[in-house]
């Protein structure tokens, strides 16, 4: 294979460009693997939050998949927003032919609180497409949604973690950073634990950072990185990108995807 290796982004637009497929093609660039797309919803979104969103059909989504994966091919897939039901089972039944680690981020809510998961579709990812995760990557509310476990402290963190491996990926990243205090994420496969600890950077403006390291993790398992080599990697990109984050609008803005890349405006 000639050229960078090829991740794909099954999820949602962010019109306002710091989360969904922006910010994952953003982050695929600034780490060195060529970036690619299913588009399943379309959202009208800014830095003050979600006004409307919109799925597209199944057939579109799996046209989308079968197009970029039957001739160009993929190293990893990432999946971000699936919306409904319906598409989560779509999507699961298109995984599960593909042969590449796949990093699920179990997208239910915005930054701002906007559901993006209908309630029905929670039963369908946990049990067409959780079991097909390399990675699963939830963050303190989508462990809830998921698995009825409340995160508290740091120490409930690895019941959490056995509550979403039961649900059948390979690996659960627990991020902990809704916690107070440093930030720890917790990646385990139930028998080794990483626990991942950060800076706290005082920062308000950190848009977009589950689908960025979601998709950094998708890189790094696309260039042949074992699962915690990969995750540590994002990590630290992610970090960066949290420290960099920018105003944009009159809320939230963004995490920096290019903070690496040398000097902005």
């Amino acid at each position: 294979m000639s050229g960078p290796p090829r991740v794909l982004t099954v999820a949602g637009s962010d019109s306002g460009g710091g989360a969904g497929i922006q910010a994952d093609l953003k982050t695929m660039l600034a780490l060195g693997v060529h970036g690619m797309s299913v588009l399943t919803a379309v959202t009208a979104q800014n830095s003050q939050g979600v006004r409307g969103a919109w799925e597209l059909p199944v057939e579109a989504v799996r046209a989308q998949y079968r197009s970029v994966v039957d001739d160009i091919g993929v190293q990893a897939v990432k999946t971000g927003m699936l919306a409904s039901a319906e598409l989560v089972e779509a999507v699961a039944e298109l995984l599960d032919g593909t042969d590449a680690p796949l990093v699920v981020d179990p997208v239910g809510v915005s930054k701002h609180g906007d559901p993006l998961l209908a309630a029905s579709a929670v039963e369908s990812v946990r049990a067409a497409l959780l079991p097909l995760a390399t990675v699963a990557t939830p963050n303190l509310d989508e462990v809830t949604q998921l698995t009825g476990v409340r995160v508290e402290s740091e120490a409930d963190m690895r019941r959490a973690a056995g509550a979403v491996l039961a649900l059948g990926p390979r690996w659960a990243l627990i991020k902990g950073g809704h916690l107070p205090g440093e930030p720890v994420d917790l990646l385990t496969d139930g028998s080794v634990e990483h626990w991942l600890r950060a800076p706290r950077h005082d920062n308000r403006h950190t848009h977009g950072t589950g689908c960025t390291l979601a998709s950094a993790v998708a890189a790094g398992l696309a260039r042949g990185r074992s699962v915690p080599e990969a995750v540590a990697a994002a990590k630290a990109y992610v970090t960066g990108a949290i420290g960099a984050g920018f105003p944009l609008g009159s809320g939230i803005g963004p995490v920096d995807h290019g903070w690496a890349l040398g000097p902005r405006g």
